[in-house]
């Protein structure tokens, strides 16, 4: 929470810098998860929070219903992409369970099972 009515909001309110997408030096760094930060671990559900989204349109920015419309195109998107990646992997697991029953058999079947 910014105090902008006093001199000393106004001057941190004129020193924030928000930047649309990622700024320059920071595109190409590998993008991290830190788990001790999340809201969900952090934050009381009785708690009031505030996004970055809800307070850049609250300072002017007025590009907020592109970026939710972007945002919903990209979950679906990584929604898709996981259903994909776990259908994937049960059939490797499959694939291996497989490999392990026919291995199994062709042992027995040496023993004279």
């Amino acid at each position: 929470m910014l105090p902008h009515k006093s001199a000393r909001g106004a001057e941190a309110l004129g020193r924030l810098k928000v930047f649309e997408g990622v700024p320059a030096p920071y595109d190409t760094k590998k993008r991290e998860v830190v788990p001790d930060a999340l809201r969900a671990v952090k934050l009381s559900s009785f708690r009031k929070f505030c996004t970055l989204g809800d307070l850049s349109s609250e300072v002017g920015w007025g590009k907020r219903s592109l970026v939710e419309k972007l945002e919903n195109k990209r979950r679906e998107r990584a929604s898709a992409w996981h259903k994909k990646r776990l259908a994937s992997q049960n059939n490797v697991r499959k694939a291996l369970n497989l490999k392990e029953i026919n291995s199994v058999r062709a042992e027995l079947a040496a023993y004279g099972y």
